[in-house]
């Protein structure tokens, strides 16, 4: 589990760190740089919208990028990784039902961006990511069986690939945490239902 920590303080997180929780998950680069530097024995995870200026505020710095949409993001954290001489592991952030508000590569197009990936030194892919349209439990489990399958199909493409590894699968939130861990969530990111 992923705490997401953007809507609450220190004390918050110290809190739910002595309860056991070890991952917490930041959307903008200046709280996250706040916080792991009051917590940087926990595991920190970027899971914003990633922005290209940005990227030298926690590439290197976290243990997961959740939200890498396309090949410029993905190149631009390759050549910020390599820059600074670490690999960034990250997940590939899937739109599985094309929904036009949300960010994420189309799942026709994610082998494309998976080979891609393939050829960069700086990067390694665990897994996916995907989140699910809010209120409607039977369109989150869609979304989330698909995003399983298009992980299941394509694996066995990536299995000799050294920096593409397809054992991750981040989906699920507060509202359908348990259907996302039903269709194989390995990591689900958890905000106000922690928090309240």
């Amino acid at each position: 589990m992923v705490a997401v920590s953007k809507t609450v303080n220190a004390r918050q997180v110290a809190q739910a760190a002595s309860a056991g929780i070890r991952d917490f998950g930041e959307n903008r680069s200046g709280t996250l740089h706040e916080k792991q530097a009051l917590f940087p024995e926990y595991r920190w995870h970027f899971i914003g919208r990633i922005q290209t200026n940005k990227l030298k505020d926690y590439v290197g710095k976290v243990a997961l990028i959740h939200s890498v949409a396309s090949y410029r993001a993905l190149e631009a954290i390759d050549r910020r990784a390599h820059s600074i001489g670490c690999v960034q592991e990250l997940l590939i952030e899937v739109n599985v039902l094309a929904e036009a508000s949300k960010d994420g590569v189309a799942p026709e197009q994610l082998a494309d961006l998976l080979s891609a990936a393939r050829a960069l030194k700086s990067v390694c892919v665990r897994g996916l990511m995907t989140m699910a349209p809010l209120g409607s439990p039977a369109a989150a489990r869609h979304s989330f069986a698909g995003l399983r399958r298009l992980r299941d199909d394509l694996a066995a493409d990536f299995a000799d690939a050294n920096n593409v590894r397809l054992t991750e699968l981040s989906m699920g939130m507060s509202d359908d945490m348990e259907i996302a861990v039903e269709e194989g969530a390995t990591i689900v990111r958890v905000g106000r239902r922690l928090w309240t």
